[in-house]
């Protein structure tokens, strides 16, 4: 595995701007408002031609903020993983009651530690790192994550720091992500996966806030789940990080093999989740529709084929997606999941013998030819495969104005029926033959 190296320290101190700097994007949310950060964040860095992995961690305090047991907990986890750690404090400052608490927590760690002084934006604060020499873990190293002041010096050290690892290939893993309106029980599926408190899981909507990437192996296979942040309606997203988690969420599908769209059981289908569904067809990737807290329900022999009419009829652009019930919290029915995500990815990137498409395509046109449309009869010559991820097929005809819509979707259907396309999207190009 890669080194790992935490950063963590008190809110505000500019870990998250340290964090984005150094993977060199904008992943962990910044924001002058404390503790905008709270689940731990990784991603993969390199410096000087050595690779390593960043863990960004929810600011540490004394006073009793919301989420501060959690946060604290996280970072806690993030020290154990680690290194080497950095700790990151503020010049502007001086060392507080929070940085001493910290600086308690990483004694017992017995991990290295940088001290990395962060604000030092002007020779007039230079002076002011010496004071955290109070903090007995060594020499501060100054900085400036807005100007890239340090930088270097602090990644210099780390390097010294790490112990040499092999890199691992995460190319073979299916990554998957988890989507939906706060508090459909995202964060408490992903930590039943893994069977570990990854991400902070609680009764109050809108805790995750970033995307959060995390590699594990299950039924012999390897898998990278992506927890995401709760989407709530485009009208009301209000703070900035709102706006941020929204992009991260879509960033999220745009690089899943598989989306999971999660249902409460328990509040039932509200316009909300219809509103997260339309992203997963407007990046076209192949879904699971997940039905959570299935053990909330009073059930009868009819309640499953209820509830899945429901599903079907809201979620019409979503009828190739299968849907899969189950409890998180109960860890009810979650072994059904991967089974249909390793068949949903295998669709996702299925190629059929050019040969045996057309037989299909020419059976599909005598059994229900084409009507006139806008003053014309379409003339289907053939079809071809044209690329995967998801399956596209361009179909050429003598003129695509002439092919009414819903004799796309009954081609689609044919086609649907004679392949193994489950849960993933398909399209239909149009091209006219000279």
């Amino acid at each position: 595995m890669l080194g790992k190296v935490a950063i963590v320290g008190r809110p505000n101190v500019g870990k998250s701007t340290l964090f984005n700097r150094i993977i060199g994007q904008r992943l962990s949310i910044t924001d002058d408002m404390p503790g905008v950060t709270r689940d731990r964040i990784y991603y993969k860095a390199s410096w000087l031609n050595r690779e390593f992995m960043m863990i960004d961690t929810g600011g540490i305090e004394l006073s009793d903020q919301p989420f501060q047991v959690e946060i604290k907990a996280q970072a806690e986890i993030a020290m154990e993983e680690a290194d080497v750690i950095i700790f990151c404090v503020d010049c502007r400052n001086g060392v507080t009651e929070d940085d001493m608490y910290v600086a308690k927590l990483l004694y017992r760690s017995k991990k290295p530690v940088l001290v990395a002084v962060n604000k030092v934006d002007d020779q007039k604060y230079l002076d002011n790192i010496y004071e955290f020499y109070s903090l007995g873990l060594g020499d501060p190293i100054a900085i400036s994550c807005n100007q890239g002041i340090g930088i270097g010096d602090l990644l210099d050290k780390v390097i010294e720091c790490i112990d040499d690892k092999p890199d691992v290939n995460y190319d073979d893993a299916t990554t998957f992500c988890l989507i939906g309106r706060p508090n459909v029980g995202k964060s408490s599926l992903t930590n039943t996966l893994l069977s570990d408190d990854r991400v902070i899981v609680s009764p109050i909507a809108g805790t995750t806030r970033d995307a959060i990437d995390t590699r594990f192996t299950a039924y012999g296979k390897d898998y990278v789940v992506i927890d995401t942040a709760g989407l709530r309606k485009r009208g009301k997203i209000y703070e900035n990080t709102e706006k941020y988690s929204v992009l991260r969420t879509v960033d999220a599908v745009a690089r899943s093999y598989v989306v999971l769209l999660l249902l409460d059981a328990e509040t039932g289908i509200i316009e909300q989740d219809t509103h997260v569904g339309q992203i997963i067809d407007e990046y076209n990737r192949p879904c699971i529709i997940v039905v959570n807290k299935w053990d909330t329900v009073v059930k009868d022999s009819k309640t499953m084929d209820e509830w899945t009419k429901d599903v079907r009829e809201k979620f019409k652009y979503l009828e190739f997606a299968p849907i899969v019930f189950l409890s998180a919290k109960e860890r009810q029915r979650v072994h059904t999941l991967f089974p249909a995500i390793d068949r949903v990815a295998e669709a996702y990137k299925t190629r059929v013998k050019t040969s045996v498409l057309n037989d299909v395509f020419a059976d599909a046109l005598a059994m229900f030819p084409p009507s006139e449309w806008n003053n014309g009869k379409p003339k289907f010559y053939y079809i071809s495969q044209v690329g995967v991820e998801p399956p596209t097929f361009a179909i050429f005809v003598n003129d695509p104005n002439f092919v009414h819509f819903s004799y796309m979707r009954y081609l689609e259907n044919q086609l649907r029926k004679n392949f193994d396309f489950f849960g993933t999207p398909i399209k239909l190009e149009l091209r006219k033959r000279d």
